[in-house]
């Protein structure tokens, strides 16, 4: 019985997956969707008079709503204090004296841009944070000679490496692994790092041997800028809760409260309560459909995490449950491109509930951890299905896909280099 209910989870697993990455269905439908069909293949009851009872309707819905109430809350507070750096104009200023700083180099301009924006994104990701610093720095980088590939590239990359640092999102990892703030803030680095490396060999090579050109393109108005008129001590206000957090362990909302605290302070804007409240309604506006990603999430970590499909799964999953180093390298080096198109190693779809059934089977949750940040680290760069992908390619006029053949194999690289490192370290 438990082989034909194997094969019943594993076939509708495989048909969400397709509908997924052919876009027929969206992430956020697909994943309770999953859920409740896998829940019914294990024979979980839908209701029970029985408290004790694990249930459709109690466990997997309703508990597993809340599952990622710490990503949420991360993910929304982090909107916020990217919101409140954006209104109170320390974004543009930090985005034009990197400009003024660079001149008219080519290069100079992309690595200053490169590093000051993973600094932005490690306060605040997003679309919208995406879209903001994308018309200010890419229209720059088309003017100093780059191709508006390479521009779009640059500034994917550096979300790539803002997002491995966000406090917003660090809560993803609490959440799904149920380790702490300071173990997942400790390895930051040993995923972080290699991105880094491989994301200036990009930019030095493409710059040097395929991005440059020139192009007429309208830069940023006085208008759009303008805002960028705060004193410099205000310039370090996107990593006060980045420290917090990463040198003292503080919990994620109380640094992103603090950080915005700090950034009132030191740009002393004319209405702060203005400031924040308008932030606030605008940060939860773009982070929104992330949310609701993360219910999704949550229900489906509910569901195969309950006793019932775990059970059924085990056979399956035990597998690929890495034995060695060289294991750890093969097989999360070798599928990593399954982060991409929702695949079953992307944290924002069926690569939560993945990872859990391997750490239920025994794998080290630190050890998944560093591997599923590392795979990631694909997604979040060259995933057609992101949509700062999408916002990037049509407003450089590029083509999607192209980008992703352009990122696929150095992010790839970057993740064999990140594993060969954390297995002397983890095993």
């Amino acid at each position: 019985m438990e082989t034909i209910q194997l094969i019943g989870i594993l076939a509708v697993f495989l048909i969400l997956v397709g509908l997924m990455m052919t876009r027929k269905i969206p992430t956020i439908l697909a994943l309770p969707i999953l859920a409740i069909a896998i829940s019914f293949i294990a024979g979980i009851r839908f209701v029970s008079s029985d408290p004790e009872q694990f249930t459709i309707v109690k466990d997997v819905l309703e508990s597993g709503s809340m599952r990622m109430s710490t990503a949420i809350s991360g993910l929304i507070f982090g909107a916020l204090f990217g919101k409140v750096l954006s209104k109170v104009g320390v974004t543009e200023t930090i985005i034009k004296k990197a400009a003024e700083m660079a001149g008219d180099r080519a290069l100079s301009i992309a690595l200053s841009f490169l590093a000051v924006c993973s600094i932005i994104f490690a306060a605040s990701n997003g679309l919208g944070m995406v879209i903001l610093v994308g018309t200010i720095i890419i229209p720059i980088m088309i003017s100093a000679g780059l191709s508006p590939m390479v521009s779009g590239i640059i500034l994917l990359l550096a979300n790539g490496i803002g997002v491995t640092f966000s406090v917003g999102t660090l809560g993803v990892y609490i959440d799904v692994l149920g380790l702490p703030l300071s173990t997942v803030t400790t390895y930051s680095w040993l995923v972080g790092i290699p991105l880094i490396i491989v994301a200036i060999l990009m930019v030095v090579y493409y710059v040097k041997f395929q991005g440059k050109q020139r192009k007429a393109w309208a830069m940023p108005s006085e208008k759009a800028i303008r805002r960028g008129q705060v004193r410099s001590i205000a310039l370090i206000s996107p990593v006060i809760p980045v420290v917090l957090v990463f040198a003292f362990n503080m919990p994620l909302v109380a640094a992103i409260i603090i950080g915005i605290i700090g950034t009132l302070i030191l740009s002393t804007p004319k209405k702060p309560i203005h400031v924040v409240s308008s932030a606030f309604i605008e940060g939860i506006q773009d982070v929104a459909g992330a949310a609701s990603l993360m219910i999704g999430i949550g229900i489906l970590l509910n569901a195969v995490m309950s006793p019932e499909v775990s059970t059924i799964l085990q056979p399956a999953i035990s597998f690929l449950i890495p034995s060695n180093q060289f294991m750890f390298i093969l097989i999360f080096g070798l599928l990593s491109p399954l982060a991409i198109y929702r695949g079953p190693l992307n944290v924002w779809g069926l690569g939560s509930g993945i990872i859990s059934l391997l750490v239920a089977g025994g794998m080290n949750p630190i050890t998944a951890m560093v591997a599923l940040r590392l795979n990631s680290n694909v997604q979040a760069v060259c995933d057609p299905t992101n949509s700062h992908n999408v916002w990037v390619s049509d407003f450089t006029k590029t083509d999607v896909n192209e980008v992703l053949k352009k990122t696929i194999v150095w992010i790839t690289v970057s993740t064999f280099i990140g594993l060969i490192v954390a297995s002397f370290i983890l095993y």
